[in-house]
């Protein structure tokens, strides 16, 4: 496969462009990487994804595929002949797209609500919330192992260990900035040592956030989402 004929839209803040990346290492495939700023959108991003304008975009072929999830399953049917990212059984895979979803409907959606919130019992209620969201997947991750594999997909990564793992910088981020810790050993043991492994794969090591960087970044959301707030109410 020619570079040339991957192109990936993202930004090296978002975690849902390094869920593609990790597919792409999976897969041992080569592909152009086009940083975006969102500061203004371009207008490949916009003609690329008109519907959310949102990244990341993988342009095959100068094709777009939009999503994270479905890029990521895309790129696992397309090169069969690299590991497979989500599971041979029709209903394992359905499981793990189930997983994958619940990952962003509550988990993400919890830690953006942390980030925007000034009211500190609004962070509490969704720390709160990201706590529910880790003690299902560590019952998950007890349940898929069998305390026999490394990884939610078995001995390798898979479809579940990407929607999780590429969230987990972020929550580093999110526990320093506010000074709470919730990814804790005493309580999620098998998640913590899940988290150790897939931060240190191959896979994903090179493309893994530093949560500092992260933490700058968020400040420079913040001040912009208070701008924006601001010029709405004159």
């Amino acid at each position: 496969m020619a570079k040339n004929d991957l192109k990936l839209l993202g930004g090296w803040f978002s975690p849902f462009v390094v869920r593609v990346q990790i597919a792409f290492n999976i897969k041992s495939l080569e592909y152009e990487n086009i940083e975006e700023t969102l500061n203004p959108k371009s207008e490949l991003l916009l003609q690329s994804n008109p519907v959310h304008k949102k990244i990341p975009v993988l342009l095959h072929a100068d094709k777009p595929i939009c999503e994270s999830g479905i890029i990521v399953q895309y790129i696992d049917e397309v090169w069969t002949n690299g590991p497979s990212i989500l599971p041979e059984n029709a209903y394992d895979r359905a499981n793990a797209r189930f997983w994958f979803a619940y990952i962003d409907d509550k988990l993400f959606t919890s830690m953006r609500n942390i980030l925007a919130a000034e009211d500190e019992e609004i962070k509490k209620t969704n720390f709160n919330q990201v706590e529910e969201v880790l003690e299902r997947m560590e019952d998950l991750f007890n349940k898929h192992s069998d305390g026999k594999e490394a990884y939610f997909g078995g001995g390798s990564i898979g479809f579940i260990d990407i929607g999780f793992g590429s969230l987990l910088s972020w929550l580093s981020a999110l526990e320093e900035m506010n000074g709470r810790k919730v990814l804790v050993e005493a309580k999620f043991p098998a998640l913590v040592k899940w988290a150790e492994r897939f931060a240190a794969d191959p896979a994903v090591k090179e493309v893994f956030q530093e949560p500092q960087k992260l933490i700058e970044y968020s400040k420079v959301l913040q001040l912009r989402w208070a701008a924006a707030a601001a010029a709405a109410a004159k």
